[in-house]
């Protein structure tokens, strides 16, 4: 006998509650007359093979006030089992339930050299991983056509589209409502440009920058940041809160243009304690100039041993203490379980710019040694990528 699970698909339009209420009560409810507990997850799959179960199963969502559905089998084997080692909780089921709905994934990318196109490799490997099916993968260039690039889509049987750098974002911003959109890999989105998409920025979480700044700087309690309000409002707010919730004091400068950057920076290094102050650099085209702002931080927080982290992964290298970086993979997969919710869904996914958590750690030893810190091979084997010199 072969395992059975479902999903239901409503006559009119495809509806989030309706598939999330019976695909949880195939996990979990019980049949009539039989017990609510199941320790073996494979048990429940088992349990349902019974073709009277779905009726049943129906009219007790439907009861429940929900539309006109019929229900479809899904043959799932055993390696789709809720407890898979190999992968997160439900993912192969879920993917199941998402993809039965018919359409398909695109990612499409900028179409330039490395080592930028090894990155957007990674990505849609991750995109690949987590979909468990084919994903239709779109090189772009900067004179691509958004009509002939629709059509190409629309021709593909394509429903959502993962959108990759800010070509990508831009030709996925032209398409249209026709398609569910999701874009990741850009650097500093302003919320104006993302107001209509759901935008995943290579910005680190500041929660997890702080973590991280808390694990390496203990004494820690006032983070000094200067931004452009049009670059990274959306991002000062998460700090805002993160700093918070963490015990933290986050002070924060704005600064629209260079001049007022570069005031902004000298008014922080003139009053910071070396003992309590860090800086932090995020990705700012305005505030964080590579060759202007960039030297003049390293070397005056250098010379008065201030902690300063950065958003950037290059600035490590250069002498920064250390940095988030992006997982590319895990934000591949990250990427893809948006673009199955829409697919399950129907629904478009959410607006505006978020926040990268599938990240990696950089550190440079020698500015922890010039800070005083005395790092443990145990603490050592924790980060991603080990700087030894500037």
């Amino acid at each position: 006998m072969t395992p059975e699970s479902f999903m239901a698909r409503p006559t009119a339009r495809r509806s989030t509650r309706v598939t999330i209420a019976l695909t949880l009560a195939t996990l979990a409810s019980p049949m009539p007359g039989m017990a609510n507990h199941h320790p073996d997850p494979l048990a429940i799959e088992w349990r349902h093979a019974n073709p009277g179960y779905y009726e049943w199963l129906a009219d007790r969502v439907r009861d429940e006030g929900m539309p006109t559905m019929v229900v479809v089998p899904i043959h799932v084997s055993l390696n789709d089992s809720l407890v898979d080692a190999t992968q997160q909780p439900r993912w192969r089921l879920a993917n199941k339930l998402a993809m039965a709905g018919g359409g398909a994934i695109a990612v499409v990318y900028p179409d330039i050299g490395e080592p930028y196109r090894g990155v957007f490799t990674k990505i849609i490997e991750g995109v690949e991983a987590r979909a468990q099916a084919p994903v239709i993968s779109m090189a772009i260039g900067a004179g691509t056509d958004a009509a002939t690039l629709r059509d190409n889509l629309k021709s593909r049987d394509v429903r959502v589209v993962i959108a990759l750098g800010r070509q990508g974002m831009k030709a996925a911003d032209n398409l249209g409502r026709e398609f569910g959109v999701v874009v990741g890999g850009v650097v500093a989105v302003p919320e104006e440009e993302a107001k209509d998409l759901a935008v995943v920025s290579l910005s680190p979480d500041p929660a997890l920058l702080f973590e991280r700044l808390r694990g390496l700087v203990p004494g820690t309690r006032r983070i000094h940041v200067v931004y452009d309000p049009r670059q990274n409002g959306w991002l000062i707010r998460l700090a805002r809160a993160a700093a918070r919730d963490q015990g933290l004091e986050l002070v924060v400068r704005e600064a629209s243009d260079l001049r007022a950057a570069v005031r902004a920076y000298q008014e922080i290094l003139a009053g910071a304690n070396a003992e309590r102050d860090v800086l932090w650099l995020p990705q700012d085209a305005t505030t964080v100039d590579e060759n202007t702002v960039l030297p003049l931080v390293l070397r005056e927080t250098w010379e008065r041993r201030l902690p300063v982290f950065s958003s950037s992964f290059g600035h490590v290298r250069r002498g920064v203490l250390f940095s988030l970086f992006p997982d590319n993979v895990g934000l591949g997969r990250d990427l893809a379980g948006s673009a199955l919710g829409f697919l399950a869904s129907g629904e478009p996914p959410g607006r505006g710019v978020m926040p990268l958590r599938n990240v990696q750690t950089a550190v440079n030893l020698r500015t922890a040694k010039h800070l005083g810190m005395k790092l443990s091979s145990q603490q050592q084997r924790g980060f991603d990528l080990v700087f030894t010199g500037q």
